[in-house]
């Protein structure tokens, strides 16, 4: 049986609402992505999400939305978008800006990150964090070189490497989501075909691990389990007319079942014309 504090732990990802500031200047879209995700436990379903992405030789936006859906409504509710922002400068993704806004059961959750260079510049969260003395600080040192939940859900692989190979896989994504610093760290596995409305073809199959950096606290239980799960798998799918690869499928063993966070449409085209990219300010 699924309650309301499962339900809140397993779509703190996918309940998500905020906004972004206009872009000085309108982005030259390579490609584009829309996508249309399902989550569910078990064969149920509990939650849809769909993606947007805007990519360009320099920059890249992403947002997105997702609300509870299914049996989960009988004991939980929510709903909410979050968005991202920044550059492509040479071998990676630069954040610049994070959003999201989320409720679940009646509780608002607020975070808004500024970064510049990699490092965190700006951050406010509702609510706040709060101080426990077994809570792993966040320091200076811990929010350099890091990226959003948004934008580390992609992968940009530069140069000329082949898209749909180890090269995808190979990489530690420093995330950093307002509130804990981690790890997740993927490992190439094999290339295999899927399948869903507007795409047919090679996804890169990689194994996942999370590894807790800071603002976490060690001694809980679902810390301990994440940071042991092996069972985790994320599906990657190249954007067309970019670098970028998307999430197709991520598959998460928890607590109550296997999670399964897949796509049911994936649009992805290139594009050349100028496409305007406008949210409201964070």
């Amino acid at each position: 049986m699924i309650d309301a504090g499962s339900a809140s732990s397993l779509f703190r990802g996918v309940l998500v609402a905020g906004a972004l500031a206009m872009w000085a200047a309108p982005a030259c879209a390579e490609g584009r992505l829309d996508a249309k995700y399902v989550l569910s436990v078990g064969g149920v379903e509990l939650g849809r999400a769909s993606v947007v992405v805007e990519a360009g030789a320099e920059g890249y936006e992403i947002s997105g939305s997702g609300r509870i859906t299914g049996v989960l409504r009988a004991v939980s509710s929510g709903k909410g978008v979050a968005a991202a922002r920044g550059a492509l400068n040479g071998d990676k993704m630069v954040p610049r800006v994070y959003a999201l806004n989320a409720e679940a059961d009646g509780k608002k959750e607020l975070a808004r990150l500024a970064m510049t260079s990699g490092a965190l510049a700006e951050m406010e969260i509702e609510p706040p964090l709060k101080p426990l003395p077994d809570r792993v600080p966040l320091t200076k040192t811990t929010l350099q070189n890091i990226i959003d939940p948004m934008s580390g859900a992609f992968v940009y692989v530069p140069g000329t490497a082949d898209l749909l190979s180890a090269a995808a896989c190979d990489r530690s994504v420093p995330v950093f989501d307002g509130r804990q610093r981690y790890d997740i760290t993927l490992s190439y596995l094999r290339t295999e075909t899927v399948k869903a409305t507007g795409y047919k073809g090679p996804a890169v199959v990689c194994s996942v691990r999370y590894k807790p950096v800071a603002g976490h606290r060690p001694s809980r239980y679902t810390v301990r389990y994440m940071q042991d799960n092996k069972d985790m798998f994320v599906w990657l799918v190249p954007i067309e007319g970019t670098r970028l690869m998307a999430p197709f499928k991520v598959s998460v063993a928890t607590m109550i079942g296997t999670a399964l966070f897949q796509a049911t449409n994936f649009e992805a085209k290139a594009k050349d014309a100028p496409v305007p990219a406008s949210a409201t300010k964070p």
